[in-house]
């Protein structure tokens, strides 16, 4: 008797877990198909949400794309040079470049510039908002005729996915030139040679798989985070609340999903 009981007791757990998990990604996808149709209407762009929309951009790219890019910069000089001398001391020197390439642009920078905006404004954003749904604040914007989602969630969003977009591409261009500098110094005469290196790694397929990597990076990284704080709690969901509030649920989540594109596109790259 008392192990069927602690098997329905089991089985009773492990529904509600199961339901509370379906639950939650219901909720992403329903939160990622509102925001990508307000992103599609025109009046999200017209003379009053525009300005929002701009200043957002602008304030959460600008001051990371400069110190994320040195950051990027000086990092890449370090693992260039590793490369490098690893690759002259084995006799593969025409394959460091390669190396290079592969490892930096397509591989480290994509996946870099993901993390740091998550960590940076996107499940900072995520926290806030759950807090101020907790307190009721949210719920006292609506009353008084607030459009959330138009006027605060897809702003966030869509600065975080382009914030992503900036970051990678500034980082991976500053890599290239870093790359060609390093390994042939200021002279014009290898870049013949450099950039049919570089058109061979990048064929079409290659260059596919980075642009969808990133466009995937940047939709996890903006709508997981924010996701959940746009529904209302539940009212006997105490003990998520506490999870949920200090952004763990999210990041696991969020990690979750950047590891399955990273692992996909590295299918897609080497088999």
């Amino acid at each position: 008797m008392t192990l069927s009981v602690s098997l329905i007791i089991s089985l009773r757990r492990l529904h509600r877990a199961t339901m509370a998990w379906l639950v939650s990604w219901w909720r992403m996808l329903h939160f990622a198909i509102l925001v990508f149709s307000l992103a599609l209407s025109p009046s999200s762009y017209n003379r009053d949400n525009r300005p929002i929309l701009a200043h957002r951009l602008v304030t959460n790219t600008a001051p990371n794309l400069v110190w994320f890019s040195v950051a990027c910069a000086l990092v890449s000089l370090v693992l260039i040079r590793i490369v490098v001398v690893s690759a002259q001391s084995y006799g593969l020197s025409r394959y460091a470049l390669e190396m290079v390439v592969r490892v930096l642009v397509l591989e480290l920078i994509p996946l870099t510039a993901a993390l740091f905006v998550a960590l940076r404004l996107t499940l900072p954003d995520g926290i806030a908002f759950a807090q101020m749904r907790s307190s009721g604040m949210l719920d006292t914007m609506q009353r008084q005729g607030v459009d959330l989602l138009r006027r605060e969630y897809f702003p966030r969003v869509m600065s975080g996915i382009f914030a992503v977009w900036m970051l990678a591409i500034v980082s991976c261009v500053t890599s290239l030139v870093l790359a060609y500098l390093t390994i042939y110094g200021f002279t014009p005469w290898a870049l013949q040679g450099y950039t049919r290196v570089v058109g061979q790694i990048f064929n079409p397929a290659v260059a596919l798989i980075l642009m969808l990597k990133v466009i995937f990076f940047s939709f996890a990284v903006a709508l997981i985070p924010l996701a959940s704080s746009y529904y209302p709690e539940e009212p006997h969901g105490r003990r998520n609340r506490l999870w949920a509030a200090h952004g763990l649920s999210e990041m696991l989540r969020l990690f979750s999903v950047i590891l399955l594109v990273e692992v996909a596109s590295l299918m897609g790259n080497y088999y």
